[in-house]
């Protein structure tokens, strides 16, 4: 220690800076799909098993920026700018990263394509109808009395994406076995 400071020694600083890079999990899907839920879950799974991780949702980022970010084009694209820049930032620290967001456009999809690193895309997969029935913020039930109208599934088509990396249905699967399913795949790398 030097004046109150701590250095670390060359061979422990080369130690650190060789730590492996994390990975990025990121799921997309349409509103109420599932997708916080099942990377809440993930996310707290892999903790359990000691692999470092952290979640990224993007409703979160809109709280965070508030009546800044709407919900247009231009601005739904800025909350996935945001969220594949801090993606990247704590993947580079050695965290297994999982993203939750719409992700609806394709400019979006094709962003996150080109910009992330060590990237797997996980499409939530689930009817608009499954989707409408669960509504825990109630955007479905806003968007039929019309007092929203950019509901992305209800008042525009959600297009699945083309080509995911892994197809996660949550009408047709369990949380349980969706969870084991993701949280298998890190175990094996």
């Amino acid at each position: 220690m030097v004046n109150g400071m701590m250095y670390l020694e060359p061979e422990i600083r080369q130690e650190r800076s060789h730590l492996q890079a994390g990975t990025v999990l990121w799921l997309l899907g349409p509103t109420s799909a599932g997708k916080t839920t099942l990377a809440t879950r993930v996310v707290a799974d892999l903790r359990t098993n000691g692999i470092p991780a952290i979640l990224f949702d993007g409703d979160e980022v809109r709280d965070f920026f508030g009546d800044e970010l709407g919900f247009g084009a231009d601005s739904r694209l800025r909350v996935v700018s945001i969220l594949v820049h801090l993606a990247n930032k704590a993947a580079d620290a050695g965290l297994n990263v999982v993203v939750a967001a719409l992700t609806a456009g394709q400019d979006a999809r094709a962003y996150v394509r080109e910009n992330v690193r060590n990237l797997t895309i996980g499409y939530v997969a689930c009817s608009i109808q499954g989707c409408a029935q669960r509504d825990p913020k109630g955007l479905y039930r806003k968007a039929m009395r019309g007092e929203i109208d950019t509901l992305i599934g209800y008042n525009s088509a959600y297009q699945p994406p083309e080509s995911p990396d892994l197809i996660l249905d949550t009408e047709l699967q369990s949380l349980d076995d969706l969870t084991a399913r993701i949280v298998a795949s890190y175990s094996r790398n």
